[in-house]
């Protein structure tokens, strides 16, 4: 039964884009590329938790999280107050001239906390896709072999190898060839889209594909590595089966290929895990990490097995701006908080209630094909009559959510997926009420369009 949405924390002052807003997209428009793209049309004034103000004063529920960025939400006191006390003492020596603390603390709590009981090093970077550039940079130097395995869906960065690794050509690869070399791709099982046979069945057919791979386009002794997100992100939320990621993982150890787990969308808590790697029993060689590791600041790792990340030579991997200090201590602050306030255990009532709301518009609407997720890691796909992919009634969806205070984006090679990453931090209140758009907004558009 649809619900009626209450009075809570969105406050809608303004149409979406308000007047202080609209004089800054001519500004934007006017200095600004038009290759950035910007999901909602309106610009930020102040973010707490999950809720995000704009400069007309119009208040949003943040179902988005800066793409994912914000685990622990806007502003979380903890990191502020430990980047004001670092930014009294200084802001960046560079590593590389001047070490600091802060990168080595930092350091062994990833060493500690990733998943494996083998020694581990780490070391850092800027971006996520500086971070998948480097793992591949460490895994070719440590195998003396070249060929990179990516999956069809993924998603690794807009920097060239990353970009080579990735699997959707608009908006990320048209025109921009050609790319990095001996980089291939591996199907992904996407349950949703082969309704004709089981998941088991599926896997083993892509995975008898794998072996087919290694005759036919390369051998697997000429690889250096596979790179998989255990949950695909910009591919939509495909989450793959234990037996799939478990199998992958034997292949590579069966070639003496390294398996790169890429959990900077992942990672920190998002699947209820600190690392999504964790549900599916699979003990990475090396892992990628950014997005929510410090709470919005741009920082990322790279870590993995000692003997591994050993192999680059002094000064063969690094960066000016690698782990940054202010980085680094945001990143303490925040594992901190997802060990100390149960982030864990959020996620996973998230995604619980995600489920039990959503899961009745799948019986209503034919238009939902499916609903999944892992933790808080959660999506809606959408079909037309035809079952083709139905990107546009996610853009009816999305506009009108926006424009009733709801932060949403979303996913996929067809755009036809709704995927949720709101902050972990978020009251159950503030859950429900985003939950309430959502639905309302659903029931409108799918209403709408079997009328």
């Amino acid at each position: 039964m649809r619900r009626s949405q209450k009075v809570g924390a969105i406050r809608i002052k303004t149409a979406i884009p308000g007047p202080k807003a609209k004089a800054l997209l001519e500004r934007k428009e006017k200095n600004i590329p038009g290759g950035p793209f910007n999901t909602i049309k309106s610009f930020a004034e102040s973010g707490e938790g999950a809720l995000l103000t704009d400069v007309d004063g119009n208040r949003f529920i943040d179902f988005a999280g800066a793409i994912g960025t914000l685990n622990v939400g806007h502003c979380p006191l903890e990191v502020v107050t430990a980047l004001h006390k670092q930014i009294d003492r200084y802001l960046h020596p560079c590593f590389h001239v001047m070490m600091y603390e802060p990168y080595i603390e930092l350091a062994e709590l990833l060493n500690d906390i990733t998943p494996g009981d083998h020694d581990k090093k780490t070391f850092f970077l800027s971006s996520g896709a500086e971070a998948v550039e480097n793992a591949v940079k460490i895994a070719r130097k440590f195998s003396g072999r070249k060929g990179i395995i990516s999956f069809e869906r993924a998603f690794h960065g807009r920097t060239y190898m990353a970009m080579s690794l990735t699997s959707k050509v608009k908006p990320y690869k048209y025109q921009f060839g050609p790319f990095a070399p001996e980089t291939y791709k591996w199907p992904y099982p996407v349950y949703s889209q082969e309704k004709s046979m089981s998941p088991e069945k599926l896997d083993a057919s892509i995975l008898k594909k794998f072996e087919l791979f290694f005759q036919s386009e390369v051998p697997g002794t000429e690889i250096a590595a596979v790179i998989m997100e255990p949950v695909q992100g910009e591919g939509g939320f495909n989450i793959p089966s234990k037996t799939f990621v478990q199998a992958v993982k034997k292949i590579c150890e069966q070639y003496g290929i390294l398996f790169i787990a890429d959990e900077i969308q992942t990672g920190f808590g998002r699947t209820g895990k600190l690392f999504a790697m964790e549900h599916f029993g699979v003990v990475p060689d090396l892992i990628t990490m950014s997005k929510s590791i410090a709470a919005g600041l741009p920082i990322s790792a790279v870590t993995g097995r000692a003997e591994i990340m050993d192999s680059a030579g002094v000064g063969e991997i690094g960066g000016t701006y690698g782990g940054s200090p202010l980085g680094c201590v945001a990143a303490i602050e925040v594992v901190k908080m997802i060990q100390e306030q149960n982030l864990l255990e959020k996620a996973i009532l998230f995604g619980e209630k995600f489920q039990e709301r959503f899961g009745t518009l799948l019986k209503q609407f034919s238009e939902i094909g499916e609903i999944r997720s892992l933790g808080a890691m959660c999506a809606l796909e959408f079909f037309d009559q035809t079952g083709q992919p139905n990107g546009q009634i996610v853009k009816e969806i999305l506009a009108k959510a926006h424009q009733r205070g709801l932060i949403l984006m979303s996913a996929g090679l067809y755009g036809n997926v709704i995927r949720l990453l709101a902050p972990l931090v978020i009251t159950d209140e503030q859950r429900e009420e985003g939950f309430d758009v959502l639905e309302s907004v659903i029931f409108e558009c799918c209403k709408q369009q079997e009328g």
